[in-house]
């Protein structure tokens, strides 16, 4: 695996496109710096621009690199719960292009829990998109085979992992608000973000 990395590395910094196993599924990843990857991942997906693509980090500290007007209640629960099944919408930074981010003003953040997608944003220097690497509309690959069968030539490499473990998704938490919002339930309750918030959740 560690040879498949550094080659999935290189492939990243010369504006390919990898796909790579992750604590849910498997992600699609490009750097966020390079816009003509950014768009070779809406292309590969068949996904309209319009949906931003959410930023894999390979620690909390990075968030400060992609976001600005950061609350306080953003960094309590990054600390909790990253690595892991959190996603953080926040303000985006000047640092992170419009392509990433739908065009809009806001950006999806997470820290995720497996040591592959940590060391391809270590090794790249930069975080990368973290989209699930299917077709869009289409069942989210749990293997490598299913990335192949789903995205073929559409991606420049495959890394095999073996089988993510699926299941719940991550928890979407927009902090752009106040209260902040709950945009979607998945691996960490309601009730577990209001305890270490201090305060209820929309």
């Amino acid at each position: 695996m560690e040879a498949q990395i550094g080659e999935a590395i290189e492939t990243l910094k010369e504006g390919g496109i990898v796909a790579f196993p992750t604590d849910t599924v498997y992600g699609l990843g490009a750097s966020s710096l390079d816009d003509a990857a950014v768009i070779k991942v809406y292309q590969a997906k068949g996904r309209p621009r319009h949906l931003a693509l959410p930023l894999l980090l390979g620690s909390v500290l990075q968030i400060a690199g992609v976001a600005i007007d950061v609350p306080e209640t953003a960094w309590v629960l990054a600390r909790q719960f990253l690595p892991g099944g959190l996603t953080l919408i926040l303000h985006k930074s000047a640092s992170v292009s419009s392509l990433v981010s739908g065009g809009g003003d806001k950006i999806a953040v997470r820290v995720p829990n497996h040591p592959v997608p940590i060391a391809l944003v270590e090794g790249l220097g930069a975080p990368i998109t973290g989209t699930s690497a299917n077709r869009s509309g289409r069942p989210s690959p749990m293997t490598a085979g299913e990335v192949r069968r789903q995205l073929g030539r559409r991606v420049d490499l495959v890394l095999d992992g073996g089988r993510c473990p699926g299941g719940s998704e991550s928890t979407v938490i927009d902090l752009t608000e106040d209260p902040p919002r709950m945009l979607r339930q998945g691996v960490i309750s309601r009730e577990e973000i209001e305890r270490v918030c201090g305060e209820e959740i929309r």
